[in-house]
């Protein structure tokens, strides 16, 4: 059955694959955003960027890219993007460990000019999370630790997969 599967595998869909592991990943930590009220610090934000990206490239890359070797440079970004995710979450696990010192901005920011009326409204009504702080353990690990597994895990099926459709198809 692996077997099958495996054999149908293209760069199309290994495109595809990243995109909906990705947009899972993102989905779970929105869910724990607005589900469960576990406000992200700045670096849990930062970590939901490559994963935007990933979604985007990976979904326009499957539809538009016709060649095997243009999808194989699209599946090497967005694995690339993984490593970068995977990156960040390990430095934020290390800020959450005091291994690090973190970023300044560990905390929500204000925008544009405002009154000072609305500006001290925004500070009383934002929930200010720090880096330093995990909002929530699985099993011991923190969700920036369990994000930086994740990440490398695909960052690994990516180069597993590609490596296998390219032998395939050679």
């Amino acid at each position: 059955m692996i077997q099958s599967l495996l054999n149908r595998l293209t760069m199309r869909r290994l495109l595809l694959l990243q995109a909906l592991a990705a947009a899972f990943t993102l989905s779970t930590a929105l869910i724990a955003q607005y589900g469960f009220h576990l406000y992200p610090c700045d670096l849990c934000l930062k970590q939901r960027y490559p994963y935007a990206a990933i979604i985007a490239v990976g979904l326009i890359g499957a539809a538009c890219v016709r060649s095997s070797k243009k999808g194989l440079w699209i599946v090497l970004f967005c694995t690339l993007l993984f490593a970068l995710d995977a990156g960040i979450a390990f430095y934020h696990t290390g800020v959450e460990l005091d291994i690090f010192k973190g970023p300044d901005a560990c905390s929500s920011s204000g925008g544009g000019e405002q009154t000072l009326e609305e500006m001290r409204a925004a500070i009383m009504n934002a929930p200010l999370v720090s880096c330093k702080q995990a909002m929530a353990y699985f099993w011991g690990i923190s969700m920036a630790a369990w994000n930086g597994l994740a990440a490398s895990m695909l960052v690994l099926f990516s180069i597993g997969g590609s490596l296998y459709v390219r032998r395939r198809n050679a």
